[in-house]
């Protein structure tokens, strides 16, 4: 699940300063960890402290308040700021994208497409229960599965394009036209469109940012999947490591340590 939030650490600086371009400097220091990193890794920890479907939304709304409320400027939207700062917490009816950034460790703790589903479900429906919010989860987190467990991108894009989302399009035809947008549907298709068209992890978060739009969570959603076909070249990974806190990296470390680390697939360096 690193990737996800290598896609948002590389994506926060241009968030607001789009660029149409896959010729940029990866990681920088004006480069930081947004709101999609942070529910994400609140994500992984309710899947560490409770991996069961039918018991993990009450263990999600704990765990995304528990680590979201010491990050309050880290970028929530309105709606979302306010869940998770209530005392009792409830759904509404969101398709915002922030139900997709936050799933890769759904896909990266099941053990089958059908727990993929329940997982993602899980911890989507607790506040982004909209049909389009549960779609673009399960989507994301189908997509995430089916490349972690051996799938091709040919095969994905298949399955995704009769499941869930029209494919018909390419980054080159959207790429002038494509702007900023908060939703699940005009979102998610993108993000995975751009691991669809990608050569390697760099190149698939390379994609998603050179369309433009919600360039952080465009960028978290493909990194997540890129992660898990190509793996994470080591000097990305190391480097993308100093972003976050302590604990935030403890978090990191005992989800990796449960279910492994994907390091480089194309250089035959993969664990777990």
């Amino acid at each position: 699940m690193l990737g996800a939030i290598i896609g948002d650490i590389v994506g926060s600086r241009f968030e607001w300063h789009n660029i149409k371009t896959k010729q940029f400097a990866f990681l920088t220091h004006e480069c930081f960890f947004t709101d999609d990193s942070v529910m994400s890794l609140a994500v992984a920890k309710a899947i560490l402290e409770c991996g069961h479907p039918d018991r993990l939304p009450e263990h999600a709304i704990r765990c995304m308040q528990e680590i979201g409320r010491p990050y309050p400027d880290c970028g929530y939207g309105g709606s979302f700021y306010h869940w998770i700062y209530s005392d009792h917490p409830q759904p509404y009816n969101s398709y915002g994208n922030g139900a997709a950034m936050r799933v890769s460790a759904c896909g990266f703790a099941a053990s089958s497409t059908e727990e993929a589903i329940a997982l993602s479900k899980a911890v989507t429906k607790v506040s982004h229960n909209h049909p389009e919010g549960l779609k673009g989860a399960e989507a994301t987190t189908i997509a995430l599965y089916m490349a972690r467990t051996g799938s091709n991108i040919l095969e994905i894009r298949d399955h995704i394009d009769k499941q869930y989302y029209s494919m018909n399009f390419t980054l080159d035809g959207i790429r002038d036209g494509y702007r900023f947008n908060e939703t699940c549907q005009d979102t998610v298709p993108q993000a995975l469109m751009a691991f669809f068209e990608s050569t390697s992890f760099e190149d698939a978060i390379r994609n998603a940012i050179s369309i433009g739009g919600d360039s952080d969570t465009l960028a978290a959603i493909t990194g997540g999947i890129a992660e898990a076909y190509y793996g994470i070249p080591e000097a990305i990974r190391k480097h993308a490591l100093t972003f976050l806190d302590e604990r935030l990296l403890a978090i990191l470390n005992a989800f990796e340590t449960k279910y492994g680390i994907v390091s480089d697939k194309e250089n035959g360096k993969t664990t777990g």
